[in-house]
């Protein structure tokens, strides 16, 4: 028996999200499908955590047990010309038996991009959020202190979760710009569901206006997703980093 570390990037645009659906197209279904052309096997994948449809993936990183006899860099190459071109293995390696994608991360970064232009870039139209009005990257960054360190975030996770601990840690919120983008790299121990994407939203809103700078840390304390930001909308957003 061996358990099996993969590391993955994909685009998720033409995807309804990671997870195995029944009737939609996913990342972990496609995976699965190579894996069962290729081991001539039924295998289940377990992925670090879910990302939504439109959301992509620098390093995504899942995981399985079983046994087989292909070489691993064998089943890289095999996998690889098994999947569509928008999804890539990065790796494979043989992991500790008791090494679990999800359960054994310590923590993610996240990346976040944005568009900032007058015009639409139909090129980037599905890999970043389009803002035409101007940013002001410092108040992006004064903004985003708020945001560091241990809290509640309830206020930044869409509502109906049935999550029950939403205390969370950003450890780093690193914010710059290439060429016309403003990329936003979140750092954290663990992230809520759609909770990048709403602070993302949030940090605009200070920008643009629609919310106050100084209200940052009573709408944390709140813990009412109503009174924070928009959510960012999903194909800005990139998972780029399991730690583990």
């Amino acid at each position: 028996m061996k358990n099996i570390k993969l590391t993955i990037a994909y685009n998720g645009t033409n995807y309804s999200g990671w997870q195995r659906q029944t009737n939609a197209k996913t990342v972990q279904g496609e995976i699965e499908r190579a894996l069962r052309i290729v081991m001539n096997k039924n295998i289940t994948i377990h992925g670090s955590g879910r990302t939504d449809a439109g959301v992509h993936a620098l390093g995504q990183v899942a995981s399985f047990s079983e046994e087989f006899s292909i070489p691993i860099d064998r089943l890289e190459f095999a996998l690889n010309n098994a999947l569509p071109l928008d999804i890539v293995i990065n790796s494979i390696e043989e992991a500790p038996m008791d090494f679990h994608a999800r359960y054994s991360s310590k923590g993610k970064k996240y990346i976040y991009k944005i568009y900032n232009d007058v015009k639409r870039n139909p090129i980037y139209s599905y890999q970043s959020y389009f803002v035409r009005r101007y940013i002001d990257i410092n108040k992006l960054r004064a903004a985003s202190k708020h945001f560091l360190g241990e809290h509640d975030f309830s206020a930044f996770m869409t509502s109906g979760s049935s999550i029950k601990n939403t205390v969370r840690t950003i450890q780093d919120i690193n914010i710059y710009t290439e060429d016309k983008f403003i990329v936003l790299e979140y750092k954290g121990n663990g992230f809520l569901y759609n909770m990048v994407r709403i602070i993302t939203g949030t940090l605009l809103d200070v920008c643009s206006g629609k919310i106050d700078i100084n209200d940052l840390d009573s709408i944390i304390k709140s813990k009412n997703r109503r009174k924070a930001g928009h959510k960012a909308p999903s194909q800005g957003l990139y998972l780029a980093k399991v730690y583990y």
